[in-house]
């Protein structure tokens, strides 16, 4: 696959089944006509923090001669409950949506989770389009198909594989993002890094005060505008090859069985890229405990994080909370943890069934 920039814009395709392209500009919601072709309604899901960004996505689609609905959502894991998306069908009841009709989901993560989710199910799947506007959303959550909200049970438990008709990367809507809304996302683009692209650890390592500046130019800058488009790319090729996560897909989990577990325990207080930063340092503990992964690699993890001002530990007296809240991960089998660890740079693999000793001498790495 190709990626051909068009106009300043970076087109990414991603493959499998259902096909679509990722494109990664500035001011895009224009776009959102064509991807949509034939659609008479459109739901545009949004948070406020995002309402301008969202009214430009139904201006444009009012112009093309297509109804929009504005559903209004909570923001970040507050909008990704069952309570939240049954109103969202309820609205598209109301309007009588047909399945020529479309979902656009304008937000970071938690919002095009939550958009995806609702267009996955309503008469059991109509075409949606992730207007993502966080880091966290441009390179992890819109991109792949997977929709889901979380329960009392767990993140991510109840949800779908329901690839978009296209996505959308908002890199103007960075430039308004405070640092400690940008900065987080940017642990999933390490994690990009260490499963696939170590280019990316050298850019972060070199610009991490460029990184976490959080000001207008940087945040369309040529550096962060460079991770991104190299995660995705990341992210791009491993959904392409498997899109139900029977395989490959799994390493895009690296840090997350823990970081999860962290949300769960936090009532999801904490951003999701901080609890991934404490679950990447503790996946290469894991890893270097387990004799699996050099100290050089292993110790690179805490340095990198660090120096994005990421969080790198997380309380001792949890343990037994987030043991329990591991056993639910999506990668377990049955009474078996799974975790995604690393051999070496860019060499991910799979830690099947570590004894509970190892992983509480791991966690004590971590903890404070």
């Amino acid at each position: 696959m190709r990626e051909i920039p068009v106009d300043d814009v970076t087109v990414i395709p991603v493959g499998g089944e259902q096909p679509y392209e990722v494109l990664v500009g500035a001011d895009l919601t224009e776009r959102l006509p064509s991807i949509l072709p034939g659609a008479a309604q459109a739901a545009v899901l949004f948070t406020e923090s995002v309402r301008e960004t969202a009214e430009r996505a139904g201006a444009g689609m009012r112009a093309a001669g297509v109804e929009v609905l504005p559903i209004e959502v909570p923001d970040a894991e507050a909008g990704k409950t069952l309570e939240v998306a049954a109103r969202c069908w309820d609205a598209l009841g109301g309007a009588n949506f047909t399945r020529s009709d479309a979902v656009i989901g304008v937000g970071g993560g938690a919002t095009t989770d939550l958009a995806g989710f609702v267009a996955a199910a309503w008469l059991r799947g109509v075409r949606w389009v992730p207007v993502a506007t966080s880091v966290l959303g441009m390179v992890d959550a819109a991109v792949g198909g997977k929709t889901g909200i979380n329960t009392a049970a767990g993140k991510n438990l109840v949800g779908a594989f329901h690839p978009p008709a296209g996505v959308l990367c908002d890199l103007a809507s960075l430039a308004s993002l405070p640092a400690e809304e940008l900065v987080p996302g940017l642990a999933e683009v390490v994690k990009c890094g260490f499963i696939a692209d170590p280019v990316i650890l050298d850019l972060v390592e070199a610009n991490a005060a460029v990184l976490t500046a959080a000001e207008p130019e940087a945040a369309t800058g040529s550096v962060l505008r460079e991770v991104i488009e190299r995660s995705i790319r990341v992210k791009a090729r491993v959904v392409s090859e498997d899109l139900r996560e029977s395989g490959l897909r799994q390493i895009l989990n690296y840090g997350h069985t823990l970081g999860h577990a962290i949300e769960k325990v936090e009532g999801y207080r904490w951003r999701h890229g901080q609890a991934i930063s404490v679950g990447l340092v503790y996946a290469a503990v894991l890893a270097r405990r387990a004799g699996r992964l050099d100290e050089a690699t292993a110790d690179r993890h805490r340095q990198i994080l660090t120096r994005l001002g990421l969080p790198v530990s997380y309380p001792a007296q949890a343990w037994p909370d987030l043991l329990e809240a591991m056993r639910v991960d999506k990668k377990a089998r049955g009474a078996i943890l799974r975790f995604v660890v690393l051999d070496g740079l860019a060499r991910p693999s799979i830690l099947e069934g570590p004894d509970e000793e190892l992983l509480y001498a791991a966690y004590q790495e971590v903890s404070e």
